[in-house]
């Protein structure tokens, strides 16, 4: 009979045990990286801020005079578009519920809510150039409108800022028909569908598809004659009687 062989017993193989928060230890979860000292990385944080600020600084500079360039010379065109390109204009300023040609002492410009008095060659007013502005369907409208005080008519209307939707809400500023509609209106304004209005004259139809802008656009101007319908009134008074005082004085 043969005899039996024993087999030898591979020794048992065992997976590495996972390494897990417990059996972690601090040494193992440190950076083996070099050391970054925290006073350079703070300097060199302050190093790049320093060069971003300064160059917004001088990006700032060198711009702000062009913006502001930019925006007389559109203001300029705007007045000159609703008054009916007039010779010059002059500013006035809404100071304690009236309008004046002067500014107080020490006063900014830009803090004041202003108006334009165009002229014409021969120095006669011509009309006011009225800006306003207003939250219209997507964003604020902005626009100028030119009034007639001794007639009281609009001589028309600009649109100056609008993000209104592109092929629609946009029309109130691309539909040349609605833009004409202004020019010779009288406040306050009634806007209505378009089509059925009586053919007053204070009637203005409203665009199809836009009558939020539309409406938004008409609400400016009701809204801002409003407010300095009145002072306009009382400033052409009394400038009639400054020129009769002169004119009898210069007698």
């Amino acid at each position: 009979m043969s005899e039996k062989r024993e087999l030898p017993i591979a020794p048992e193989s065992r997976a590495p045990e996972p390494v897990t928060p417990e059996s972690a230890t601090l040494d193992s979860l440190e950076p083996t990286g070099p050391e970054i000292r925290s006073w350079r990385l703070i300097s060199t944080l302050g190093i790049a801020g320093a060069m971003a600020g300064l160059a917004i600084v001088l990006v700032f500079g060198w711009a702000e005079p062009r913006i502001k360039a930019h925006r007389a010379a559109a203001l300029r065109a705007a007045v000159e578009e609703v008054l009916g390109a007039p010779q010059s204009y002059a500013t006035l300023f809404v100071i304690d519920g009236s309008l004046s040609a002067e500014l107080p002492a020490g006063a900014d410009s830009a803090s004041f809510d202003q108006i334009y008095l165009g002229y014409d060659a021969d120095g006669r007013s011509m009309g006011f150039a009225i800006p306003g502005e207003q939250p219209g369907y997507q964003d604020i409208i902005g626009l100028i409108f030119g009034y007639d005080a001794e007639a009281d008519r609009l001589l028309g209307m600009k649109v100056l800022e609008s993000k209104e939707t592109p092929g629609l809400g946009d029309k109130i500023e691309k539909d040349s028909s609605f833009v004409r509609a202004f020019r010779g209106v009288v406040p306050p304004i009634d806007g209505v569908k378009a089509g059925r209005g009586e053919g007053k004259e204070t009637e203005v139809d409203m665009i199809t598809g836009a009558t939020i802008s539309s409406r938004t656009v008409i609400e400016i101007i009701n809204r801002r004659m409003e407010t300095v319908g009145p002072m306009i009134q009382a400033y052409m008074q009394n400038s009639a009687g400054s020129d009769v005082v002169a004119a009898e004085e210069g007698a």
